[in-house]
């Protein structure tokens, strides 16, 4: 996290609405704990339920996999990103920087049991499958059910609960608004839209 309070404070550290389209667009993320041979880390699709939990699933032979019922851990998701050049401020004692969103979430976790991974693996297969553009959407009864029960013995559900929030927008809010309008101009420019258009959001 930035320790800039700037970039973690006021209304932008309030918008739970901010964090779960985070979370939904990006759909991907990372779960990160130590383990007593050091820290480890797995890249998992998340979903984040009105509840305020985080569900995934990861390889039964992960390391992770072993470690993560009843233990706490973080995940990370992270949102546009982008290079700032010092070429676009208009005082000359600037420096190059990065703007960038990103959540980190902290809390207990728990296995879950065999019909609530089912349930996961249909959210999350209806979620992604609803944003591709031809054909006709997967379902898992497309497949034979013992072909189904042989790969989902392969993989464990979990559930976090998130108690902790730590969102960072670092989005040139510490920059006079001129100097915010440029960077946005600029990022536009290099084809960084999404960024450019989450600071006008942020920083209007």
């Amino acid at each position: 996290m930035h320790p800039n309070p700037a970039f973690r404070s006021g209304q932008i550290g309030e918008d739970r609405a901010l964090f779960a389209a985070l979370i939904a667009e990006a759909g991907f993320g990372m779960v990160f704990m130590g383990l007593p041979d050091g820290p480890r880390v797995a890249h998992v699709p998340l979903l984040l339920t009105d509840a305020g939990t985080l569900r995934f699933h990861l390889a039964l032979g992960n390391a992770l996999t072993r470690h993560l019922d009843g233990a706490r851990a973080l995940a990370v998701v992270n949102g546009p990103d982008g290079y700032v050049s010092a070429r676009w401020y208009t005082d000359p004692d600037q420096v190059p920087t990065w703007n960038y969103l990103a959540l980190e979430m902290e809390g207990p976790v728990r296995r879950m049991d065999r019909a609530d991974l089912h349930a996961l693996l249909e959210d999350v297969s209806a979620h992604h499958e609803a944003r591709v553009a031809q054909g006709t959407p997967w379902t898992m009864a497309k497949m034979a059910p013992n072909k189904r029960e042989r790969m989902m013995d392969m993989i464990v559900g979990f559930e976090l609960t998130v108690e902790a929030w730590r969102p960072t927008l670092k989005l040139s809010q510490n920059k006079p608004a001129e100097e915010r309008a440029r960077v946005i101009e600029g990022l536009k420019g290099e084809g960084k839209r999404a960024l450019a258009a989450l600071m006008e959001q942020v920083c209007r």
